[in-house]
């Protein structure tokens, strides 16, 4: 059974620290420009988890990613308008 996973982006000041982030989950992608990380840890774990990373010295604010809540399927509705626009 695979289990839910949830996904935040992690902002911090130090890159090099951030690597110490692993531990908490997977961490998928760091930005060495912008400075944040984007890591998936287990749904059921993440509130202990995500109080755990805010007292680390180097993050300033974690944001949970809504990307599991956007709608991805799509239909096309709308009929083809190609044969109005041809010469």
């Amino acid at each position: 059974m695979i289990a839910e996973r949830t996904g935040y982006i992690v902002w911090v000041t130090d890159l090099k620290a951030a690597r110490a982030l692993d531990k908490y989950g997977t961490v998928h992608y760091m930005s060495r420009k912008m400075h944040y990380v984007v890591m998936y840890m287990n749904a059921d774990r993440s509130e202990e988890t995500i109080r755990n990373i805010q007292r680390l010295p180097y993050v300033k604010k974690i944001e949970r990613s809504y990307r599991n809540e956007i709608k991805t399927e799509y239909t096309q509705n709308v009929p083809d308008k190609t044969r109005f626009y041809s010469l």
